[in-house]
């Protein structure tokens, strides 16, 4: 028998309205499992565990990463897949947080969650939990699991986690990748894109890479951005990483107040990372002579990484013993599926 270990970790599926407060809260986690019957329904044996407190996914920082990674980590062994109920806000750095930090991984690492709370009459949590937990059960014609790697599972869709940003607080359809396709689909059926998914490479151990370097700031580039604004940033004590968000190909403005304190900045062994503030396309500083002259400058650029990969993937590399061309080679090129070669 498949035996599938359930973490809830909190947000919006296990929680219900204070009627003296009007506001969400969390329940204990007996009440999530009171509101689904359905699980004693399938044919592998689901344990459960918890976090204590839970989080609320706003409040979660990166220690919260590395003890999620190091639970799932120190229960590898014993389970054949992992499903991971957590709030929407943060899901999408979550899951490429631990898709850099679980190296190695042959096993489904699934989050999920709902835009309502379990308990009320149009709960999308339901279903949602209910088909993660059947996919991270399946398994191919070999006895593979059918997604071995780290995804996120909402509205009848799954993604690929270091592919994945939420895009909606209203809908149910909250996440989108539009740089890569789905994982799988549901509906009568479960339709996987085994092109899409990673092969299981069994002879693999996992390893994890829970080390982590969070002086890293974002820098989105706006018409008047003040010069004095970018030369404060840059010279913020211990900072080592900035996430360049520019327009559309990865241009930014060429005028002094801005390249020449990013310049300064990595003189002194700092990265710039770029990215584009579009969701869909990629960074291409060849393009125009706006994003040439960044690349002069020494900036580096981030393909087609969404913002929760830039991030987390530039707190795993600058985490690293490499290096400081080496961590900008690391930065360039795919680790485990988070951009395209």
């Amino acid at each position: 028998m498949r035996t599938i270990l359930l973490i809830y970790t909190g947000g919006t599926i296990g929680m219900v309205r204070d009627p003296s407060t009007g506001l969400l809260r969390p329940l204990d986690f007996s009440h999530l499992l009171r509101q689904i019957p359905e699980l004693n329904q399938f044919d592998f044996r689901i344990d459960t565990t918890t976090f204590d407190p839970v989080v609320d996914s706003s409040e979660i920082q990166p220690p919260f990463w590395q003890r999620l990674a190091r639970m799932v980590y120190d229960h590898y062994d014993r389970y054949d897949g992992f499903v991971i109920l957590h709030g929407t806000d943060t899901m999408a750095y979550t899951a490429s947080a631990l898709s850099f930090m679980l190296r190695g991984l042959n096993k489904p690492v699934i989050l999920t969650g709902s835009q309502l709370p379990i308990g009320t009459l149009r709960t999308d949590g339901k279903e949602n939990l209910i088909s993660s937990l059947e996919i991270a059960a399946a398994v191919d014609e070999q006895g593979h699991p059918m997604v071995p790697e780290v995804s996120i599972y909402f509205e009848y869709k799954l993604f690929r986690g270091n592919r994945t940003t939420k895009y909606s607080a209203e809908t149910f359809n909250a996440f989108q990748s539009p740089n890569y396709p789905l994982l799988a689909e549901t509906g009568v059926h479960i339709h996987y894109d085994r092109h899409a998914i990673r092969p299981c490479r069994a002879k693999e151990r996992l390893e994890l890479l829970d080390r982590l370097v969070t002086d890293v700031i974002f820098l989105k580039i706006f018409p008047g951005l003040p010069g004095y604004y970018v030369e404060t940033l840059c010279q913020m004590p211990a900072l080592q990483g900035i996430i360049l968000e520019t327009y559309g190909a990865g241009n930014a403005p060429t005028t002094g107040s801005l390249l020449s304190p990013l310049h300064r900045f990595m003189e002194e062994g700092g990265i710039v990372l770029n990215i584009s503030q579009c969701s869909a396309g990629a960074v291409d500083m060849e393009q125009y002579e706006t994003g040439k002259r960044l690349q002069e400058t020494g900036v580096i650029g981030g393909k087609d990484l969404t913002k929760e990969a830039a991030l987390t993937k530039m707190m795993h590399v600058l985490a690293t013993d490499l290096p400081t061309d080496m961590k900008k080679s690391a930065l360039q090129r795919p680790i485990c599926g988070e951009m395209n070669d």
